[in-house]
Formats: C-alpha cells, structure tokens, sequence
C-alpha cells in the first residue's frame, strides 16, 4: 500500500475557523490521507468564532507535507510577522506537492514567496494587496495556477477542496464527497460577493471590517517590505 498522503494545515490565533474546517472536512475524505493541524505547540488555539481549535502536531512533528493548506483570518498579520511560522510554511510548502489556501491565507503564501507569478485567489476584501507578493489576483471561487490551488473567501474553501479532491482523486471521487457531504447550496439571499450584495450592505461590511482593524492594510504593507516584497507601490 502506497503512503498515506501528508496534508497539514495551518493553524494559528485568529484563524477564520470555516476557512479550515471546511476544506478539512472534504480532503478528510481524499482516502489514504493523514490530516495534520499544525501549529507550535499542542495548546488549544482561539479562533475568530470564539472557540478553540486543539492542533494535532507542531512545526517540528511535520516538517513536509505532500498537502499545505494555510487558512485565512483577522490572524493573518500576526503570522507574516512571526519568524517561527514563516519558517515552517515556507520550506514546507516549496517542498510539496500541492501548495494552498483559503481567503486571505494566500496573503500568507505570498510572504513566504510562495506565490511570485502565480494567479491567486482571496477574499474580496484584501484581494488588492496580492500583488504585494508578486501575485496575480484573479475573482474567483477557486483558481488554479500550475501546483498551487487558492480559494475565495471563506465558504470557497470547500469548493477548493472539492476541486482538489478531482484532480487528485478524479471527478467521480469528489463528485461522491461532495454528495455524502450533501453540499448542495441554496443560500437564502443573493448577497454573497460585492457585485451582488446590496450598496448599503457592502458599505456596512467594509464599515465594520475598517473599525474591528483599522491599520489592516498599512500593517501588511510594513510586514511585506520586512519580508522584502517591494511589489508594489505603497500608497
């Protein structure tokens, strides 16, 4: 029997929860996998639900990975600007064989150069500050550029990961995941992207989303020219 493939996440404070547990309910699914939920130590981590997470390994117990999927989250300045994760995720992902993300987890790829000429998705919110990174954003559910797969915002994380799942595994296998997960989504307003929602709903969003982190992008302007993507120019 061949290995079990190695698929680790991300995990760290602040994460958007369903950006992680989304996906990571699919790829559970690949068959003949091992899921790993990595982060430095084994204590419980917070994340943006008001809940904790416990983690399954640390940096040192997963130093490859044929799988890197790395989460998105209001948490996500934090791990650019810690040296420890930054060095776990970039050897980690050069090294595998499929390198991912979900909402603006790619903005955390793109610190590790993981991203330089690569199409990538995000959240429609930060999706303006890929290029920082050397990135090429594209709106889009899912987008998929050579070995790296990058999700939406959010709920795109289990699109991603259904469209993974076939090319790995091919279509009939994660059309079938897809029906034992019953994924059939019906949601019971059009109000789902900027294009769609509402002018005042969108303005209250980004309203909310400036007061709960006002510095948000002029912080990661900073922590990209400390990780030396001058990509861009910093207005």
């Amino acid at each position: 029997m061949t290995e079990p493939l190695g698929i680790a996440f991300l995990l760290f404070p602040n994460v958007t929860q369903l950006d992680l547990t989304g996906p990571a309910q699919v790829l559970s699914r690949l068959g003949n996998a091992r899921l790993d939920l990595v982060w430095k130590t084994l204590e419980p981590v917070p994340t943006d639900a008001g809940f904790s997470i416990v983690p399954t390994a640390t940096f040192a117990d997963v130093p490859y990975a044929d799988i890197l999927c790395v989460p998105g989250g209001f948490g996500i300045n934090g791990v650019i600007a810690d040296d420890e994760a930054m060095a776990w995720v970039q050897p980690v992902g050069a090294e595998a064989t499929w390198v991912t993300s979900v909402c603006t987890g790619s903005l955390i790829l793109g610190a590790a150069g993981l991203l330089d000429g690569y199409r990538a998705g995000c959240h429609w919110a930060q999706r303006h500050m890929l290029p920082l990174f050397g990135a090429i954003p594209v709106d889009a559910r899912t987008v998929v550029d050579r070995n790296r797969v990058t999700g939406g915002g959010v709920t795109a994380g289990i699109d991603f990961a259904l469209t993974l799942t076939a090319m790995i595994r091919g279509e009939a296998h994660a059309k079938a995941v897809q029906l034992s997960l019953e994924y059939d989504p019906a949601p019971p307003f059009d109000s789902g992207s900027p294009e769609k929602a509402d002018a005042d709903i969108l303005a209250v969003v980004k309203r909310r989303t400036a007061q709960l982190m006002p510095t948000r992008d002029d912080d990661l302007r900073a922590l990209a020219k400390r990780r030396g993507y001058p990509r861009e120019t910093y207005e």
